[in-house]
């Protein structure tokens, strides 16, 4: 079972691929984790990664599918796999199912974890985050004991870049110019499914389950 985890950045497909992964028993291929580890282990195909991401520019399609084809073609990946954050654009899912069709294969099921914006917006702007410890909170969904501090460390908690409104809704603009079109994409192909990511976090899990099976 080949499986591409769609989204907004924000809507939790990473949660939901993590999911069933261990349910599955399949791997969760995240691009950024496959970029880290062929760049820490100074692989040819993570040098060349790494020039691009030093410059500041966006590692080309062509070099991201060499990255993600050399992945699944481990062992591990023979009875199926889920991919999370790949493809993002339709020349990515074209050199993708290009090679899936010359080895005999096809994306079995393209899942939307579908969020409106404004949701997204509200979740990742309420994120707060400890710079001393690491430790995550939600000042909705899972708060600090202490507005503003830190429960494991008591340092005082931080609004990541990341989370800001003005950087989530750039990342969102993004998301609707390069990787929506995947929905049609998808949908001709006919795998294509969405369930409501506004649920909560087992709600979801069990509407992608009752997809696949």
């Amino acid at each position: 079972m080949k499986i591409v985890m769609l989204g907004a950045p924000g809507a939790g497909k990473g949660t939901q691929a993590e999911k069933l992964a261990a349910k599955y028993g399949l791997p969760h291929i995240s691009t950024g984790d496959i970029f880290r580890k062929n760049i820490k282990e100074g692989t040819e195909l993570g040098k060349e990664a790494k020039s691009y991401m030093d410059a500041g520019k966006l590692v080309p399609d062509e070099l991201t599918v060499r990255i993600l084809l050399d992945r699944v073609s481990n062992e591990d990946c023979k009875n199926g796999y889920i991919l999370d954050g790949f493809p993002r654009t339709i020349p990515q899912a074209e050199a993708l199912d290009k090679e899936l069709n010359r080895l005999g294969g096809k994306i079995d099921f393209a899942v939307d974890v579908d969020v409106p914006d404004e949701n997204i917006i509200n979740r990742m702007s309420g994120r707060r985050a400890c710079p001393k410890c690491g430790a995550t909170y939600h000042i909705q969904y899972v708060p600090p004991k202490k507005d503003g501090i830190c429960d494991e460390c008591g340092a005082e908690l931080v609004i990541r870049d990341d989370d800001r409104p003005e950087t989530v809704k750039n990342r969102l603009a993004v998301y609707h110019e390069q990787t929506q079109p995947l929905v049609e994409y998808y949908k001709k192909k006919e795998v294509y499914r969405a369930v409501d990511g506004t649920l909560d976090v087992e709600a979801v899990f069990d509407s992608i389950k009752d997809i696949l099976e």
